[in-house]
């Protein structure tokens, strides 16, 4: 994912710059899409309604990524976008993108990799869905630290990842700071043991 940061920031100048406050929604899942975004400062939380109804957030988009890629060509959002902390954000539309391939042939191929980051992530992520809780917590904390470089998460957005619930959550982070595998510092989850934390996806 390291590769794909910040490689969109050339074709900046041609997008719709705007800043969104914390908890405001970017696009809505099943909207028809108007094109995909960049995000330049801030945090954006990518959220999935299932058919039951449920919404779990399922990524954190980092500054330096694209994300509502799926938007493009009227096509509908499969995702939710929801600004996590102040974000500074650019919009790029279907007839903008167009124009920016049309000069740069390059930023096609930037685009078409995001994209296929974004469908494996989101194939990952579904085929995860049902595997045990203590599984399921390693593995989205690895992805953080993997993807924005903070292996850090509290217990409320950690249980929204994985739709349990905070008591379940809480189980097994108590168990992970026995066995030294984790730190709780300002109600942060940090990783202490990464080989740990990804022995625990790789067992079960």
């Amino acid at each position: 994912m390291n590769k794909l940061r910040n490689r969109w920031e050339p074709f900046l100048k041609y997008g719709e710059s705007f800043k969104a406050d914390k908890n405001k929604v970017i696009y809505r899942q099943g909207e028809k899409g108007r094109g995909f975004y960049y995000l330049s400062k801030g945090e954006i939380k990518i959220t999935l309604l299932s058919d039951k109804g449920d919404e779990r957030i399922i990524n954190i988009v980092p500054p330096g990524m694209l994300f509502g890629e799926h938007g493009v060509h009227g096509e509908q959002y499969l995702t939710s976008a929801i600004s996590n902390l102040p974000s500074h954000i650019y919009f790029f539309s279907d007839r903008v993108f167009s124009a920016i391939c049309k000069d740069y042939p390059d930023a096609a191929g930037i685009y078409t990799d995001s994209l296929i980051y974004k469908f494996r992530t989101l194939a990952d992520i579904i085929s995860i869905m049902d595997s045990p809780v203590e599984q399921q917590m390693a593995y989205y904390l690895l992805k953080l630290a993997e993807e924005s470089g903070k292996a850090s998460m509290n217990q409320t957005a950690l249980s929204k990842y994985i739709g349990a619930s905070r008591i379940t959550v809480n189980k097994v982070i108590q168990k992970w700071k026995k066995e030294n595998y984790i730190t709780i510092i300002n109600r942060q989850i940090l990783i202490k043991d990464m080989d740990k934390i990804k022995s625990i996806i790789n067992n079960y």
